[in-house]
């Protein structure tokens, strides 16, 4: 999808404009790279995080965590409440990525391995590519399509084979927290068109406060907390890597390099999450593994050179 410097798109969806202070395609494919590489500590920082929190601690500190930031920092350069017309896009996007993907992979996660959790951003791609043609009214080429299903297909058949292809409880967790991220994905990517993508998400964290900060005390008062290196390092990285300056970057890049395109780079993100539990997990990884990175990158560097 490519950026435009008018006001509005033919399909009448507001694009960039000097004052959103979008990159270009090559610095905005770096910041949904680094986007991606935040995104890929999540499952195996949330496994840390759960030594030592419930679940629903985790979620609700993390998210109070992350406002406390994206609070700071809009009241600090006094930035003004978006126009009312936005407020929708941005309820979309708390309800997917602020609320309901962490919830949902976080329950996934307290009997799934991150190895089997990473069929979700496996697929998050493709769903996200979809969910923008039906939003937003994108419509990559035929090449993008294929290259998209491979590498979707490669992903997919890989973490599945990792996990002895068994579909559990959380598989259906996971799956619904692929649908609302990619929604809010969706959302968030339209939004950093018209506005700072840091905006976008702070908005959004503080748009949850009154729901996370009751969530928090109740969730703390039921569930038993140790604190332990790991938990605490867990649960600072998911409140300010995951949660905030991740999708920063990663909505900017987004806007600078189109919604559809900029969701392929995610298909890197689940063999990089595989990495790190290895390092710090220590999971193991099979043979299978460097011949699917191969297929993953070849997919990539398709979906990039494809025009919409």
């Amino acid at each position: 999808m490519r950026t435009q410097s008018s006001a509005t798109t033919s399909a009448g969806i507001a694009v960039d404009n000097p004052g959103t202070g979008t990159a270009g395609p090559s610095f905005g494919t770096l910041q949904a790279g680094l986007g991606v590489v935040a995104f890929s500590l999540t499952f195996p920082a949330t496994a840390w995080g759960l030594e030592g929190f419930g679940p629903w601690s985790l979620i609700a500190v993390r998210s109070v965590l992350a406002a406390v930031i994206a609070g700071g920092c809009l009241l600090a350069l006094r930035v003004p409440p978006p126009e009312r017309r936005h407020w929708f896009g941005l309820a979309v996007v708390a309800a997917g990525v602020v609320l309901g993907f962490p919830l949902l992979t976080t329950l996934a996660l307290r009997t799934s391995t991150t190895a089997h959790a990473a069929v979700v951003v496996g697929l998050l791609p493709l769903t996200t590519a979809l969910l923008s043609a039906l939003r937003i009214g994108t419509r990559p080429s035929r090449t993008f399509w294929i290259a998209a299903l491979a590498g979707a297909a490669a992903v997919l058949a890989f973490t599945v084979q990792q996990s002895g292809g068994a579909l559990t409880t959380a598989d259906a967790y996971l799956f619904a927290a692929l649908l609302v991220c990619a929604a809010g994905y969706t959302e968030g990517g339209r939004l950093a068109r018209v506005m700072p993508g840091w905006q976008v998400i702070g908005w959004a964290l503080v748009l949850c406060v009154p729901l996370t900060v009751p969530m928090a005390a109740v969730a703390l008062s039921f569930e038993p907390v140790h604190l332990t290196a790991h938990s605490v390092t867990g649960l600072l990285w998911v409140a300010a890597g995951s949660q905030f300056l991740g999708l920063v970057v990663w909505y900017r890049g987004m806007a600078a390099i189109g919604i559809p395109k900029a969701s392929q780079l995610q298909l890197a993100q689940p063999l990089l999450t595989l990495v790190w539990s290895v390092l710090l997990l220590g999971e193991h990884l099979t043979v299978a593994a460097p011949l699917t990175a191969a297929a993953v990158l070849v997919c990539i560097a398709v979906t990039q050179r494809a025009r919409g």
